[in-house]
């Protein structure tokens, strides 16, 4: 475990997101509240806060901390429920694996809650999106897709693949020859 004790408390934040993907009809029961198990969003949130608040208990090495806020909001589209946490302490070290855990969590409560009228749901996307304190400041991803390399195509093979940009830009921070050789 890393040893932060030399290090002073400061304000520090991190907001981490995911995508519950579902058939438009499960949209929209979840958003009219016509889940039979019952509040699907208000279940979710209270799930994401609790987890946020046990991360450490769950996480190897995961210090445990102070959480002195947390919040889950939901954004409705045709076919997904966004979720997005947020985490605040005032500590020696970052929140970003309880952004992301309460985030994890919300969404699998979703499903769980869901599940019973959509199997063919996919929980997805899940990313810190911005970090704000300690040394390294502030970080925020770029809107816009995720940014990783691979794309999520059918290949010949039934699974991923990924394209010669990709190949490229990955032989380049590796500084090798191509990948696969």
């Amino acid at each position: 475990m890393v040893d932060v004790t030399p290090k002073e408390p400061t304000h520090r934040r991190a907001v981490a997101r995911c995508k519950v993907f579902m058939l438009p009809e499960t949209t929209s029961k979840v958003a009219s509240n016509a889940m039979a198990k019952g509040d699907v969003l208000g279940a979710a949130r209270i799930a994401g806060i609790q987890a946020a608040k046990r991360t450490s208990d769950l996480i190897p090495l995961c210090h445990p901390l102070l959480v002195g806020a947390v919040s889950i909001n939901f954004t409705i589209g045709d076919d997904n429920v966004e979720v997005e946490s947020s985490v605040e302490t005032v500590d020696r070290t970052g929140v970003e694996m309880e952004a992301l855990m309460a985030c994890a969590v919300a969404g699998m409560t979703i499903y769980d809650m869901c599940k019973s009228t959509d199997r063919s749901m996919v929980i997805g996307e899940l990313a810190l999106w911005e970090k704000i304190g300690g040394k390294s400041g502030v970080w925020r991803r770029p809107e816009g897709p995720l940014g990783h390399p691979l794309v999520n195509t059918v290949g010949d093979g039934g699974g991923l693949s990924i394209g010669d940009a990709e190949l490229a830009a990955i032989d380049a921070v590796l500084g090798e020859g191509p990948l696969g050789e």
